[in-house]
């Protein structure tokens, strides 16, 4: 009997990664992720998991980012119980994000049933709190490179993906000897604070993302604009409003900060406010995992400076002390969360900062259609925020350049690593057009069997030795 992979997630769209290997009644799943956007995706979130998950032998994660992990509550609460295997930084932020992503899904439900706008009655939270926190007891920490029995005749290894902290790629060895690669997100090259990528040389079969598979990210230097807007609010003297996502963005704009110190030594430093608890107690799980840090910021420690801690850096402990930099003067920053201004205690400060044209929104990160965040970058005159018309007169800007993904450019650059194509590469992570342009590239640059398969697809990878 073969070894057959399906599809239930990242195909055709970006989010929802969920692969499942399965052989002689052995079930693996790889990457357990929510499906998120528009409602036709997060209704995907409800539909009944294709094999009874109680049959699913173990669960392997690449990373901690929502739409990898984000449905292993939910896969907990239909019966799953065997072990989630994953690396130990990723063990770490799931702890810290599943739980946030339980409390917010019974937030939203007592909102519609407050509101009366599901049509489901009452409306459910699709996972809990206390589910999350017990689906997070099945977590299993693996250091990188080290060889992981998954389940009968199954082997797992991870390897180095930059991205985030702990993300990685995920080889499995299979029964038949043959190797696939779970390539989860790319990470890109030459960034702060992590390792680049891992080359890799070899794999039978390959899943790819293509999240940017049809664009080149930006050029224009990040820590520079960062640089160039906290001058303006000095020159202003208002406050700098910084929307970031609370794992991987806002450790980034942290050590931003603490470089322009460096080089600033003489200058009068004004006051950088973290009001974020996510975001603060990622960034302590940022700093117990220095061996994954990249040479550069390995050097800032060696020379006795934290680099992900500012001298200029408050951090913002509670809702009350949030509140007070509501009546702050600047110049000053405020990091906040979240990094779209769906939601988060960034919302109370562009509430009170958006009309005042001495203040300036700078948006580090992508901003999805239907966000406050889109509206602003799209050079809105007046937004609407809880339940108050607020007229946008603080300058908004962003930085196009930051992203934890590699581009096409990227993907190619680290496929050239294999010394030899694989049987079969799979374009999985991405919207039809990105995956249709990757696949063209990969094809008529590398000359590779690619196929970009849809929701549902499963593969046949051939029979065991």
């Amino acid at each position: 009997m073969s070894v057959s992979l399906q599809f239930l997630g990242a195909a055709r769209t970006v989010t929802g990664s969920k692969f499942l290997l399965t052989h002689r009644g052995t079930r693996i799943l790889v990457d357990c992720g929510l499906f998120q956007g528009p409602s036709e995706l997060k209704e995907r979130n409800w539909e009944p998991f294709p094999v009874s998950p109680s049959e699913v032998d173990a669960v392997v994660l690449t990373h901690a980012h929502i739409d990898h992990i984000g449905y292993l509550p939910r896969l907990y609460k239909q019966g799953f119980r065997g072990p989630v295997h994953c690396t130990r930084a990723t063990a770490d932020i799931a702890r810290l994000s599943l739980p946030d992503s339980g409390r917010l899904q019974e937030e939203f439900a007592a909102y519609a049933n407050r509101k009366g706008f599901s049509k489901h009655k009452p409306a459910l939270p699709l996972y809990t709190e206390k589910e999350a926190k017990r689906a997070c007891r099945l977590l299993e920490p693996h250091r990188f490179h080290e060889n992981v029995e998954v389940a009968k005749s199954f082997t797992a290894r991870f390897h180095m993906a930059g991205h985030i902290l702990g993300a990685a790629f995920v080889r499995m060895y299979l029964p038949n000897g043959e190797t696939i690669l779970f390539g989860g997100d790319l990470g890109r090259t030459n960034v702060p604070i992590l390792k680049d990528p891992e080359t890799i040389e070899f794999a039978d079969y390959l899943l790819v993302e293509s999240t940017y598979g049809n664009r080149s990210h930006a050029k224009d230097p990040p820590r520079e604009r960062f640089c160039e807007e906290i001058q303006r609010v000095i020159e202003t003297g208002g406050v700098l409003i910084v929307p970031a996502f609370a794992i991987g963005r806002t450790q980034e704009m942290l050590y931003y900060l603490c470089e322009m110190e460096c080089e600033h030594a003489h200058d009068p430093l004004i006051p950088v406010y973290l009001d974020s608890p996510m975001a603060q107690e990622a960034t302590r799980i940022y700093k117990q995992y220095p061996h994954l840090y990249d040479d550069e910021t390995s050097e800032h420690l060696r020379r006795g400076q934290n680099p992900l801690v500012p001298r200029s850096l408050h951090t913002v402990l509670d809702a009350a002390q949030s509140k007070k930099l509501n009546d702050m003067r600047g110049p000053a920053v405020i990091i906040s969360s979240s990094g779209m201004a769906s939601g988060g205690r960034v919302i109370h400060h562009l509430l009170h900062r958006l009309p005042h044209e001495e203040n300036t929104v700078l948006f580090v990160g992508f901003q999805a259609e239907g966000t406050l965040g889109r509206q602003l970058v799209e050079g809105a005159q007046s937004v609407r925020i809880m339940g108050q018309d607020v007229p946008v007169r603080a300058r908004v800007s962003s930085v196009q350049s930051l992203s934890a993904h590699a581009d096409a450019d990227g993907i190619l650059a680290w496929l050239r690593g294999f010394k030899k194509p694989p049987k079969q590469t799979y374009i999985v992570h991405g919207e039809p057009e990105a995956q249709d342009a990757l696949q063209q590239r990969i094809r008529g640059e590398l000359g590779w069997e690619t196929t970009v398969p849809r929701l549902g697809d499963v593969a046949d990878l051939g029979e065991p030795a």
